[in-house]
């Protein structure tokens, strides 16, 4: 038996160990589960400076991909109807819906579309990208959180996480005069995803 019949095994068993650990550190992506309504997309703004009125939309999609063990190579993106708006008052969600404020007729998509992730505490990460809304595109961050993953009990696997942001209504063209105490809105973003 020459040298390199007798290492053959060992090469081959090294090989795999590697081959392994790096197919286990690739990013994984996930499907976000809106049709289980297991994610939400929240939003509150103060009411005259006096209380918060809050609401959601009630439609939206999309995915992440994620790496735990290199957390800059995971992404995020999300697409919005917003027409889909919903702040429990038929009324109000007209008027949201018109072009004093979102112009779903002209503009009845909004997107985020990460641009890196980094992770910043145990659990905690920040995310940054470009929110497109009102046909305006910003730079925001979102400060996130791993929420958890493993298996679920209909065979698959599942991860989720949990971010909120701040945006500033003027910075996307909404310039509707509700007082100062409304001029930002609050954002919470709730995304569980299923492996693909």
């Amino acid at each position: 038996m020459t040298i390199l019949n007798r290492f053959t095994p060992f090469f081959l068993a090294t090989g795999l160990m590697v081959f392994s650990s790096f197919a286990l550190s690739a990013p994984v992506k996930y499907e976000i589960d809106t049709k289980g309504m297991h994610a939400s997309i929240n939003f509150k703004i103060q009411h005259l400076g006096y209380s918060w009125l809050t609401g959601r939309f009630d439609q939206f999609g999309g995915d992440f991909t994620y790496d735990k063990e290199n957390v800059s190579n995971s992404e995020v993106n999300v697409t919005i109807d917003t027409n889909s708006i919903n702040t429990n008052h038929a009324e109000r969600d007209k008027h949201l819906r018109s072009n004093d404020f979102l112009d779903v007729k002209k503009f009845p998509k909004a997107t985020f579309v990460s641009s890196s992730i980094e992770k910043t505490g145990d659990k905690t990460l920040a995310v940054k990208g470009k929110l497109t809304l009102h046909g305006v595109t910003k730079t925001i961050e979102i400060d996130a959180q791993k929420v958890g993953e493993g298996k679920d009990p209909w065979g698959g696997y599942r991860a989720g996480f949990s971010g909120t942001t701040l945006i500033k209504l003027a910075d996307y063209g909404i310039t509707y005069n509700l007082g100062p105490a409304s001029a930002n809105v609050y954002f919470q973003l709730n995304l569980e995803g299923v492996r693909q």
